[in-house]
């Protein structure tokens, strides 16, 4: 009876329905709902995602959708998580006007031109088509150009595939990746790995060895110096000493006198 009752439960999940949108959220009216995370129940049909017209962020990753059509209607959500899905047309996303932050790394969006229903999206500012922590890409980022296309299809935006491109960090950003592509030129001469004879020490291994001085002189000097100094901590130590116990003889002293009724 489990089994079979399992079984219901992930095919009602393959499938969104009103249902499980109420259940997840504990909300009665879907358009009361403004968050969603509905990730990885193996979703391949967004069912009534659109009824929820007031929704603001949306997490729709690791699942096995591939129609992103039911998503038009949301004219307020301003964050959207598709990775890891196999979604390859990201046209209706363009009805989307509110949307600010947008995740389609891991899908096979294959084209470039593709990228171009995203362009009325003004309030565009981060897009993530390539993750490198997980491992997610897709097709359309094997273009050699596709950075720079990307740059000059959407120049409001802020952040790239998780990098800064504008505005406060972009500079650092550049120059890591500056010095990334310095040191991979600097390592492949006609296409091929540039093997590096082994490093070799800059000094001596006795370099570092602190060396006792012969004369006798300094020693002497140091071993006073060591001398005082042992004897004007004994002294401070004596003088805190009498000092506390003097202020412990006046407060004692200070204190009003009680007597017996």
């Amino acid at each position: 009876m489990d089994s079979k009752r399992d079984k219901e439960q992930d095919a009602d999940c393959e499938k969104i329905s009103a249902a499980l949108l109420k259940s997840r959220t504990g909300e009665f009216d879907l358009e009361s709902i403004l968050f969603l995370k509905l990730r990885g129940l193996g979703i391949h049909d967004l069912g009534c995602i659109g009824e929820c017209m007031t929704l603001e962020r949306l997490d729709l990753s690791g699942n096995n959708i591939t129609n992103l059509g039911p998503l038009a209607s949301l004219r307020h959500l301003t964050s959207l998580n598709l990775s890891s899905n196999r979604i390859s047309n990201i046209e209706p996303l363009r009805s989307c006007e509110s949307l600010q932050n947008l995740n389609v790394a891991g899908n096979i969006i294959s084209s470039i031109e593709s990228l171009s229903s995203l362009q009325p999206l003004k309030k565009l500012e981060n897009i993530r088509f390539k993750d490198n922590t997980y491992n997610y890409s897709n097709p359309v980022c094997r273009n050699a150009s596709y950075r720079t296309i990307v740059l000059e299809m959407f120049p409001n935006i802020k952040v790239l595939d998780g990098e800064r491109v504008v505005g406060r960090g972009s500079d650092l950003y550049q120059l890591c990746k500056d010095i990334d592509d310095t040191i991979k030129a600097g390592s492949y001469k006609n296409g091929q790995l540039v093997e590096h004879t082994d490093c070799k020490p800059w000094v001596e291994d006795s370099y570092w060895e602190i060396k006792r001085s012969n004369n006798a002189i300094i020693d002497e000097a140091y071993k006073q110096f060591n001398d005082v100094l042992h004897e004007c901590r004994l002294l401070n130590n004596r003088a805190t000493h009498v000092i506390s116990q003097t202020e412990r003889s006046m407060s004692l002293k200070k204190q009003p006198k009680q007597f017996a009724i």
